[in-house]
């Protein structure tokens, strides 16, 4: 297919809902593009239902009373995406050079359509071309064989299946590392390490009845209406009962405003639209500790009256005294705390903060949920603890309609880590691994994101085998990381489709297609399915039927199993084969590894709305070392990890409602009202005043992270945005250039993308 020309740049507000008739529109646009065939509409009866196939792009929750259309505008693009009628065959590259294509635009390359054979990589003519898949797994088992282990890094993206994942983990571990970075390193570890650390669990506690129980949400930083849009309809339930939601985002999201239900018919007759939040507050980026400190300030001070006053507590004493450990340091750091520093820090006034805290001491079951916006920060964990601070105080944990409710993106990001793709040895049963397999597990701490980042550009990570993904358009430091990246003794990339990662190839290279999740499976015993884990912690089976893209295509369990067989010496314990014949078996393995989180696995794996893998913290058990819930005092109010000053400003990097994390669908981001560009610089219309600068000026933002580093974005559109002064948006993954590798979150490691310290440059 030949690339398409962006259309002349048009940027005017959008005055719609997130949902009716633009959804609509939407999908009326991709489908066409994609060129789909009447398949694809078979496909979407079937997504996200019992016997059906998960949403290969979002992870939010699968109900057993599932909808007419139990998809999303975006899970429908990812849907259209993945069945596209495109392909990009071996012709496609004889015609174009890697040096022509890193000139190309992400979605122009995704646009080519499904891969269809194997490809190597051949440094003579600067092309991909056709190989044996026997000549791929040769040679990438020849090479990783003659390699330190240690020296070697298996990344998966966030939609790899509980099976493959378990496999490749296993495959990493018997091969001697647990360099096993994920999509989680990218975004919700803050949320691993601090819930595990404040309540002993390392996900949320709620599941989907807690909508029905709930009287108050409190929500933080998260973009519903683009990244988990199926969410909107129980909101909107909520909201018809009279639930209280109050919100804390820096940009007004139009998801988190008002929706109107497509599979409503009176709504979209009438355009009648429901409010979702009953409070917005624009606050900072990097200033949710201050403004949940400011909440709890209030807390306390009311309970100090009520107490006082022989009244009824407005903290939940009872629970605190029974349930929770460092309550008397955390509410001294509360009393401590300044009005002056937190309005300061939050960007929001006192009177805001004291109506969030008047309705959160009013709510008997209170959710909070939250995304990247909290986790995505230097202080992301501390974000995250301070959050569970907020839930303990009334006892907003373990009871119904109540918890920390984190919303995982990808569709099985939290699933992989459920069965062992961690570099922590802590979280992953070596012992039962070395039992059931008969090897010695490496107990070493594995690379992480950063720390995969960092190898490859120094040098001491020598491969790099990716199952899924586009980890070099992901990551920070685009510039270095991609100089680097040709260094590589060997780079493996098992894809759907062609990315900008697979233009920057290593001294040996190979691309390897593989069936997409929604794409019939077939194996020696029959027809196979698999499974995912989504974001309220639920299992659920996923059968793909729709007819694969090419008949060369392998499905990732035989990916993963030919490139163990060729790397591992042989094991009677470990039949990769048989494994590949039957993906029963494989879950038969992970029930014998996890059994109580999988108990019956095969029997339960199509159970109507998933089966929930249970959450102690939900039962008000307490894995921590004191064996009670943790009060975690914060070491500041501000989770940016930078000073403010002048001309710095911080940069919150966006996706758009027409993208799914790396993926491009197009370039239309119907909610901020941008059509046909990415290049664009949200600011305050104050702060383009005080700098200088006009409307549709073109600038370049810089950044000052003050590592004597030059790191640039050029051609950015100035673009007046109600977005709180000092702060700046625009556009992931186009923006990644500007940040430092070691720009991270501490202790999780996740890159700090929601305030990158940065300057603007005339």
């Amino acid at each position: 297919m030949a690339r398409q020309k962006s259309d002349d740049p048009q940027i005017k507000p959008f005055k719609g809902p997130a949902g009716g008739w633009g959804s609509v529109r939407s999908l009326a646009e991709i489908l066409p593009r994609e060129r789909i065939h009447p398949e694809v509409l078979r496909e979407l009866s079937r997504q996200n239902k019992p016997d059906g196939f998960a949403c290969v792009s979002r992870a939010w929750a699968k109900p057993a009373d599932h909808h007419p259309a139990e998809f999303c505008e975006e899970g429908a693009k990812a849907t259209a995406w993945e069945l596209t009628s495109l392909r990009t065959t071996p012709a496609f590259f004889a015609e174009h050079t890697l040096g022509e294509l890193r000139s190309w635009r992400d979605y122009d390359l995704e646009q080519q359509g499904r891969l269809t054979h194997p490809l190597r990589y051949d440094p003579d003519t600067d092309r991909y071309v056709g190989c044996s898949w026997t000549e791929a797994f040769d040679e990438i088992g020849s090479v990783l064989a003659a390699l330190p282990p240690k020296s070697v890094v298996f990344y998966s993206s966030g939609r790899t299946s509980l099976e493959a994942s378990y496999m490749y983990g296993l495959m990493a571990r018997m091969y001697g590392n647990q360099n096993l970075p994920d999509s989680s390193n990218m975004c919700h570890e803050s949320t691993s390490v601090g819930l595990k650390a404040a309540i002993g669990v390392p996900v949320g506690t709620t599941q989907l009845s807690d909508f029905d129980a709930c009287d108050t949400i409190f929500f933080f930083g998260q973009n519903v209406g683009s990244n988990a849009p199926r969410m909107l309809h129980d909101l909107r339930r909520c909201r018809k009962r009279g639930v209280e939601i109050v919100t804390f985002n820096p940009l007004k999201e139009r998801g988190l405003e008002r929706f109107t239900d497509p599979q409503n018919p009176i709504e979209m007759a009438t355009l009648k639209e429901t409010a979702i939040s009953t409070q917005y507050h624009q606050v900072k980026a990097g200033g949710d500790i201050a403004a949940m400190m400011g909440i709890a300030k209030f807390l306390v001070e009311w309970n100090d009256q009520a107490v006082a006053n022989a009244q009824p507590p407005v903290l939940d004493l009872d629970f605190i005294k029974a349930h929770t450990n460092g309550f008397g340091a955390f509410v001294s750091a509360v009393r401590a705390a300044s009005w002056d520093d937190i309005e300061r820090e939050s960007g929001l006034p006192r009177a805001e903060l004291e109506v969030s805290a008047r309705i959160y001491a009013k709510g008997e079951a209170v959710m909070a949920m939250y995304g990247m916006g909290l986790t995505q920060h230097v202080k992301g964990v501390e974000n995250v603890r301070m959050l569970v601070n907020l839930l303990l105080l009334r006892g907003n944990i373990g009871k119904p309609g109540a918890g920390p409710t984190p919303v995982r993106g990808h569709s099985n990001v939290q699933g992989q880590r459920t069965v062992g793709i961690t570099e922590k040895t802590e979280l992953v049963p070596v012992a039962r691994l070395e039992e059931q397999y008969g090897f010695t597990a490496p107990r070493e701490k594995g690379l992480d994101t950063v720390e995969s980042c960092r190898g490859v550009i120094d040098g001491s990570v020598k491969a790099f085998v990716a199952l899924g993904g586009n980890f070099l358009r992901a990551v920070p430091e685009t510039t270095a990381m991609e100089e680097a990246w040709p260094r590589l003794d060997l780079s493996v990339q098992i894809a759907t489709k062609l990315n900008r990662n697979h233009l920057f190839p290593g001294k040996v290279t190979y691309l390897l297609p593989c069936l997409g999740r929604i794409e019939e499976d077939v194996q020696a015993s029959g027809p196979q399915a698999v499974s995912v884990e989504d974001s309220t912690s639920c299992i659920h089976g996923s059968r793909g039927k729709a007819t694969p893209a090419s008949q060369h295509l392998l499905s990732e369990p035989a990916i993963v199993a030919e490139l163990a067989k060729r790397i591992l010496p042989d094991n009677p314990k470990v039949n990769w084969d048989a494994w590949v014949a039957d993906y029963g078996t494989i879950r038969d393995a992970i029930e014998q590894t996890y059994p109580a989180i999988f108990p019956a696995f095969n029997k339960r794996l199509f159970t109507p709305g998933g089966f929930w893998k249970g959450n102690k913290a939900a039962e008000r058990i307490w894995l921590t070392p004191s064996k009670k819930a943790e009060f975690l005092v914060p070491e500041g109010l501000s989770a940016t990890g930078f000073a403010d000053a002048a001309g710095r400003f911080r940069l919150i990097t966006l996706r758009s409602n027409d993208q799914f994390n790396t993926t491009i669908y197009g370039y239309h981001d119907r909610f901020r009202g941008v059509k046909g560009t990415r290049d664009v610089l949200f600011m305050n219309v104050a702060d383009i005043a005080l700098a200088g600068l006009s409307e549709g000026q073109i600038v370049a933002l810089e950044s000052d992270a003050g590592d004597g580093k030059t790191r640039r974005r050029e051609g950015l559109i100035v673009t007046p945005y109600d977005i709180p002064r000092g702060c700046l948006g625009a556009y992931y993954p186009e923006c990644n250039v500007l940040m430092p590798v070691e720009h991270h979150a501490e202790e999780s490691h996740v890159p700090a993308a929601k305030s990158v310290p940065v300057r603007i440059a005339v």
